[in-house]
């Protein structure tokens, strides 16, 4: 059983400052040098947000975060106009100033890439050591920062503290919730394959869409000389042939699966019968956001998957790739 720690009796030390960290969060075994940062931080566990802004009604938990972000708003961005939040503390002021001038004066001597503050230059280091202080002591996996660790941590403990305003779905990190709201709640597409048109939310999904046409293959095995389209099949044949990495197995029927969202998935069909994405224009049901995205193509008019030969649209990508085979052929005759 975990219990906070008042005392020098349980203190831990940090591995980048050594400070004495003797508040314990009993929910993600995150330590604190002060007791007040434990209470804040504990609100992120509770959802309790207590300051609101009165512009756009985004929540905080504490009046020093809602401060910063009222600066949003109100554009204090200058140096001379927006350091109030700093204080009187002088090593803010520094760090907060050069975030307007752009001085780096922290130098990695194996690479020269530059940062503002030593922490991030200590952090950096480990990339050319490989040094990995921070260890969960669940599974032994290192990592090599705090953030990483605690990140990690929710892994284990099952913290989802991100929350989608739209459909109240929770995420363990803010990136993937970022992510959910480009995939889910946005129609924007900025993104288009110039082999078939096709229209992506993020650059990444672009990136990876390419491979098709070029028929790259940038994962390449460490071990061996195999070369991959993607990075799920590189870890499959890391799995499969070399025997790294970590199989994530189906509690019900005990099938292997190389991550944890395709297990999601196979649950999801096989075992639970869930489908929680619906539509909204019929009463069909389905187990991904890929197959409703798919199924939305029904019911609308718009053709996203243009021919980049000719121009003509399609609604299907499936289509799109079969005209565009024949298209690149004629102009090849």
């Amino acid at each position: 059983m975990k219990t906070e720690a008042d005392s020098n009796d349980d203190v831990t030390e940090h591995p980048r400052d050594d400070k004495p960290r003797p508040y314990l969060c009993t929910v993600c075994d995150k330590r604190f040098t002060r007791k007040d940062h434990l209470n804040e931080h504990r609100k992120r566990h509770t959802g309790e947000n207590l300051y609101s802004c009165t512009q756009c009604n985004k929540h905080f938990s504490s009046q020093s975060h809602l401060y910063v972000h009222m600066n949003i708003h109100s554009g204090k961005y200058k140096y001379t106009e927006c350091c109030q939040c700093c204080g009187n503390r002088h090593d803010l002021a520094t760090r907060h100033r050069r975030s307007h001038s752009g001085e780096k004066p922290f130098e990695c001597t194996v690479c020269s890439k530059r940062f503002t503050q030593a922490g991030n230059l200590v952090a950096h280091s480990r990339i050319h050591s490989g040094n990995k202080p921070y260890e969960c002591h669940v599974c032994n996996k290192a990592f090599s920062e705090s953030g990483s660790l605690n990140t990690h941590m929710r892994v284990h403990t099952g913290d989802k503290p991100y929350k989608c305003l739209q459909c109240n779905k929770c995420f363990s990190r803010s990136d993937h919730l970022q992510r959910h709201k480009r995939h889910v709640h946005s129609n924007r597409r900025p993104y288009h394959c110039p082999y078939c048109g096709k229209l992506f939310k993020i650059n990444n999904q672009l990136k990876h869409h390419v491979h098709i046409h070029t028929d790259a293959k940038p994962y390449s095995c460490r071990h061996c000389l195999d070369c991959f389209r993607w990075l799920d099949q590189l870890k499959e044949h890391l799995l499969k042939s070399h025997n790294e990495g970590t199989w994530f197995t189906c509690d019900i029927c005990q099938k292997q699966f190389v991550t944890r969202e395709v297990l999601k998935k196979h649950s999801r069909r096989r075992h639970e019968g869930v489908k929680p994405y619906v539509c909204s224009e019929c009463t069909n049901r389905f187990c991904t956001s890929r197959e409703l995205r798919l199924h939305h193509l029904v019911h609308s008019d718009i053709k996203r998957f243009c021919c980049s030969l000719c121009d003509k649209s399609f609604k299907h990508p499936q289509t799109v790739i079969k005209h565009f085979q024949r298209c690149s052929n004629s102009v090849l005759q």
